[in-house]
């Protein structure tokens, strides 16, 4: 016989850190040129928060440890694999793909957060590399820009695609990963 059982996964910094990043990112993208104060206190959030998941994924509790979810390429591509196939294993914290996943936008924030701030010490003279970009070309502050933009495009494509494969993962395994972001709980089967 089977129960199921709510195993806590999701600490509430994880939590937290989670959707104060999302709303941070939604703003900054929101916002652009347009309200340049609020981008920059947006982009600057996700900066500080960038840094506080690296630290968490060194330090922090079992399931938010990189040690916990980063895997090799072949065993993300036979994930992938088998997530076609309709057969995916189940992970009580993130699956092979959901660790790429978070690998990928760590580093894709990362790249908009620092030619972000880059680009505003070129353009408006201010920031914590203002001085280091100071004197900087129009051609230069260009190249920037575009570089920002990328990343920033970047990463609102890894967040579709993020939520692809959590509503994905969500239906193959019968379980609701976003409300397990919420709560800080997943489900998981057990034999008796």
């Amino acid at each position: 016989m089977s129960h199921i059982e709510q195993v806590k996964v999701w600490d509430p910094l994880v939590r937290i850190f989670h959707w104060t990043l999302a709303l941070s990112f939604m703003v900054a993208f929101i916002t652009e040129d347009e309200f340049m104060n609020l981008h920059s206190f947006a982009g600057y959030t996700v900066g500080c928060l960038v840094l506080f998941r690296v630290v968490w994924g060194v330090i922090g509790t079992r399931y938010a440890r990189f040690t916990n979810f980063v895997y090799s390429r072949t065993t993300i591509i036979n994930y992938l694999k088998d997530i076609l196939a309709f057969r995916p294993k189940h992970y009580l914290g993130h699956n092979p793909a959901g660790g790429a996943m978070v690998i990928a936008l760590l580093l894709s924030l990362t790249g908009t957060v620092v030619t972000g701030i880059s680009l505003y010490g070129a353009s408006e003279y201010s920031g914590p590399l203002a001085q280091f970009w100071a004197g900087s070309s129009h051609f230069t502050g260009k190249v920037l820009e575009g570089m920002h933009e990328f990343f920033a495009n970047a990463t609102m494509l890894l967040v579709v695609a993020h939520l692809v494969g959590v509503a994905l993962a969500s239906f193959q395994h019968g379980e609701n990963l976003v409300r397990s972001m919420v709560t800080g709980k997943k489900e998981t089967v057990h034999e008796d």
